[in-house]
């Protein structure tokens, strides 16, 4: 998000010291323990899970009567929600012009991560045509941009063999010029040199709530609540050395996937003075069989001949997961709205084939920098709202180079979708775009939401999983544990429920628990009621890595991601 206005944004910080805690112990108990008690009589059969005060408002809490809250309120000209490369990059765009016209302007950046880049997960091959255009000298300032690309491979797997695919020049998988990052060592970079230019940068801030004027333009926005008790009151390994190729890129498609499911993996050989590579496997999630666990695939697919060997011998230090916007052209949403406009990976600016999306996004946030500038600094900045409106930002992205790629892969992603799966979606790309590089005259459309694919569990044939070998294949939890994942404990879980019956109702009887399966970090299982009659949700939040696939993914769209509390979530060590 990046919120302009003519004059001020209001940003604020909501803070309780620990409310209920802080209440006398004869208030508070009897209170905390009549409010359960009758929620437990009123529904017996569906045991209280979410307590987050999105479902359950303060105001209809008896617990939370005559206690204040304390509100902090800050006013700048420019507030830009998220500190990854496109949000940094219309940070430091902004303040660029406004030093080299020499504008006063206060531009704040909000990052929910208790470190920039602490969040950021890619294994990033990185186009560098929007970095050499907002740092020509990027080189000489210093840009972790230490492996260029060397060698490209891709491959069709199937069980046991590999079929080599020849990387033909302008196929959107080429990857000539480029260059692999930790893209968390990136956006650390990118903060420094925005700090440098004079952007206030508010690291462990998550903004959870967006403020109105009274004409329905956007003011500023609220970070979330703290204080609140929580009953409501690509892996990245070391290898072998021999092994290691510095600037060697593999892709594959295929195994362990079945066709009709999209899906594929990558490779990359870093030159970080040490021999790591970074790796992870990519699943549609438009899947329709409700027992494929994506983390679990990504862990057989570690066992093809072709890519265990170059992992063997070696160990890994870190995972994550996050979920990528895949939807392309197609699925675009309206860009700009009175007080603010939508940059970066969010909108879905994110060229799917090339599986790259860090080069889109620092140039969509160039632009919408340009933008509000050019209207924020008029003399008389003319809007109907008090909130500025800038659909010169939407003009301007259509006429980029950044249009002009999306356009041209547009069909790439849907084509998959016909009775050939990934063949017929391959032969496609091969007809359509390297043949006539996306200039047919049709646009294709896909097939719907994400939620809405997965059939029946007893339309559906279950996956057998072998066992990790804790060799090459490891457990989740084990896993989770080396994403640095950490959380308040004592706060709501910020995975709530829109219904607490819904789960076991209809998610458990129709589609036998999906979330427990499309989860990267076992945050959803379904564990026996005390009573021993029935099953019941737990929500183990603390696990969450931020990846929101339970928010995409839930077939009853039951589950709502809001933020926790700042600074909690995975540590991403420059991943």
């Amino acid at each position: 998000w990046l919120i302009p206005l003519s004059n001020n944004i209001e940003i604020s910080y909501s803070k309780c010291i620990r409310a209920l805690k802080g209440i006398t112990t004869e208030h508070a108990a009897p209170q905390l323990y009549t409010t359960l008690h009758r929620r437990a009589r009123s529904s017996a059969a569906t045991p209280q899970i979410t307590t987050h005060y999105t479902i359950h408002p303060r105001e209809k809490d008896p617990r939370w009567e005559g206690v204040e809250m304390e509100r902090f309120a800050d006013e700048a000209d420019v507030v830009i929600v998220g500190g990854g490369p496109a949000g940094l990059s219309a940070a430091i765009r902004l303040k660029q012009l406004a030093n080299e016209q020499e504008k006063e302007l206060r531009v704040c950046l909000v990052e929910k991560a208790s470190q920039i880049g602490a969040h950021t997960l890619s294994g990033a091959c990185l186009e560098p045509s929007a970095l050499s255009e907002l740092f020509p000298d990027w080189k000489e300032r210093g840009a972790p941009l230490n492996t260029p690309v060397t060698e490209d491979i891709f491959s069709i797997l199937t069980e046991k063999h590999r079929i080599p695919v020849p990387m033909l020049p302008g196929l959107p998988m080429n990857n000539h010029g480029n260059y692999i990052v930790r893209l968390g060592n990136f956006v650390r970079w990118l903060g420094e040199q925005a700090e440098e230019l004079g952007v206030e940068l508010y690291p462990g801030y998550a903004a959870s709530e967006v403020l109105f004027h009274e004409d329905g333009s956007v003011k500023g926005i609220a970070t979330n609540d703290v204080g609140i008790a929580k009953d409501g009151s690509p892996k990245v390994w070391t290898i072998d050395e021999k092994k290691w190729r510095p600037g060697r890129v593999e892709h594959s498609v295929g195994w362990p996937l079945n066709r009709n499911t999209y899906g594929g993996s990558f490779l990359y050989h870093l030159n970080e003075g040490e021999p790591l590579v970074a790796l992870g496997f990519v699943v549609g999630l438009d899947y329709s069989n409700p027992y494929l666990s994506p983390f679990r695939e990504f862990q057989r697919w570690k066992h093809h001949p072709f890519v265990a060997p170059t992992l063997e011998g070696g160990s890994r230090i870190a995972y994550g997961a996050r979920a990528l916007n895949e939807g392309g052209l197609q699925s675009i949403p309206k860009l700009t709205f009175p007080g603010g406009l939508l940059i970066g990976c969010s909108p879905g600016f994110m060229n799917v084939p090339k599986i790259k999306g860090t080069h889109t996004a620092m140039k969509s946030g160039m632009l919408a920098a340009e933008a509000v500038f050019a209207r924020i600094t008029a003399e008389s900045p003319e809007s109907e709202t008090a909130g500025l409106h800038v659909p010169e930002y939407s003009d301007a992205l259509k006429e980029s180079w950044v249009w002009k790629e999306l356009y041209a892969v547009r069909n790439i992603r849907p084509s998959f979708h016909n009775y050939f799966g990934l063949y017929g979606g391959m032969v496609y790309t091969g007809i359509f775009y390297w043949i006539l590089r996306g200039k047919e005259p049709w646009t294709l459309k896909h097939c719907g939401t994400d939620a809405s694919q997965l059939k029946p569990a007893k339309d559906c044939t279950p996956i057998e999983y072998p066992k990790p070998d804790g060799k090459l294949s490891f457990d989740l939890l084990s896993s989770v544990a080396l994403s640095g994942t950490n959380h308040e404990g004592d706060q709501p879980p910020h995975l709530t429920l829109r219904d607490d019956a819904v789960p076991v109702g209809r998610n458990l009887a129709v589609y036998d628990g999906p979330e427990q399966r499309f989860c990267p970090a076992g945050v959803y299982e379904y564990v026996p009621l005390e009573t021993g009659d029935g099953m019941r949700l737990q929500i183990n939040a603390q696990n969450c890595v931020h990846c929101k696939t339970c928010d995409i993914k839930d077939p009853s769209q039951n589950i709502n991601w809001v933020v926790p509390e700042g600074g909690g979530g995975p540590a991403y060590n420059g991943m």
